[in-house]
């Protein structure tokens, strides 16, 4: 595999763990939440600013989580608390958050080039390559992220959260409070977000104002890549672990097309065109593919029946 396609695998791992965020909000809540573009921003730059201050960069990794829990915090006081909805809170969220992350930088971007890093040590203990060191690091994290999230989906709070999604009226008529359950969804969600954010940003040695743009692009495209391969797979990956890993597989294979289009020629500049047609076909896909199995079993039926 050429150094392009490596470095575009441990980039979607490691993207893969703020998919996993997005999933949350998306898939089990129905909730878009705008917050991610800003919160994995915020992520990185609480990861920046602490590794260049000489904080151990493991330390500031969890706190890129925490200020990402955070960010996810405030959008869902605003949702749960004063109502306003999900989407226009999330987008009041990221917001405000472009300023607090140029105050927490204090400027627009912050190199980390002479600074250590979890990859750096990686890559000096085990002598690899610093793609594969990146790579294992991410599938590290992701393996126990996702372990994580599938113990604690199966807890009685976790069972809640994604009744909360299915039907909410249902779980709220059972007695549980819809505004907690949306809270901690949105909390974990965004501190997932967070901690990918740091993890981007030790991996390229930098963090910018703009790093967050686009992400929940790059989270639904993933997403829905992820459930189409799940589709696709011999014997259906529907459970709830395979989606899991599915989301994660999805935002691998979102950064590998992107890297050979690159590679083909195609214009850095055309890249956010690319993502939004990416998005595009992979929604379509799926509705096209059900209505083609919908008519064939149609034709089927008329032929038996003639």
């Amino acid at each position: 595999m050429s150094g392009a396609l490596l470095g575009a695998v441990s980039q979607g791992i490691l993207w893969g763990i703020m998919v996993l965020g997005v999933f949350i909000t998306y898939k089990l809540l129905d909730i878009a939440d705008l917050t991610v573009d800003g919160s994995f921003a915020l992520g990185g730059s609480v990861c920046a600013v602490l590794v260049v201050a000489g904080v151990d960069p493991l330390v500031a990794i969890i706190a890129a989580m925490l200020a990402g829990m955070l960010a996810g915090a405030v959008t869902g006081f605003l949702h749960t608390v004063f109502e306003i909805p999900a989407i226009l809170a999330g987008i009041l969220t990221q917001i405000a958050l472009w300023s607090v992350n140029l105050r927490i930088m204090g400027k627009s971007n912050t190199p980390l080039l002479q600074h250590d890093t979890i990859f750096s040590r990686m890559t000096e203990a085990t002598g690899l390559s610093t793609n594969a060191g990146s790579i294992i690091v991410g599938l590290i994290v992701a393996v126990l992220i996702i372990a994580l999230l599938y113990w604690f989906f199966g807890t009685e709070i976790g069972s809640a959260l994604r009744a909360t999604g299915n039907n909410e009226h249902m779980i709220r008529a059972l007695g549980v409070s819809t505004a907690r359950t949306k809270m901690i969804a949105l909390m974990l969600s965004n501190a997932l977000v967070g901690l990918s954010g740091g993890l981007i940003c030790q991996s390229q040695k930098y963090a910018d104002i703009g790093m967050g743009t686009g992400a929940i692009v790059i989270g639904l495209a993933a997403i829905v890549i992820g459930e189409v391969l799940g589709r696709l797979t011999p014997g259906k990956l529907t459970g709830f672990k395979s989606r899991l890993v599915s989301a994660v597989a999805g935002s691998v294979v979102y950064f590998l097309i992107r890297a050979i289009v690159l590679q083909m020629g195609m214009d850095a500049n055309d890249m956010k065109l690319l993502s939004a047609i990416i998005v595009a076909l992979a929604l379509c896909v799926p509705v096209v593919w059900e209505r083609f199995k919908l008519r064939a079993s149609y034709s089927k039926g008329g032929e038996a029946d003639a």
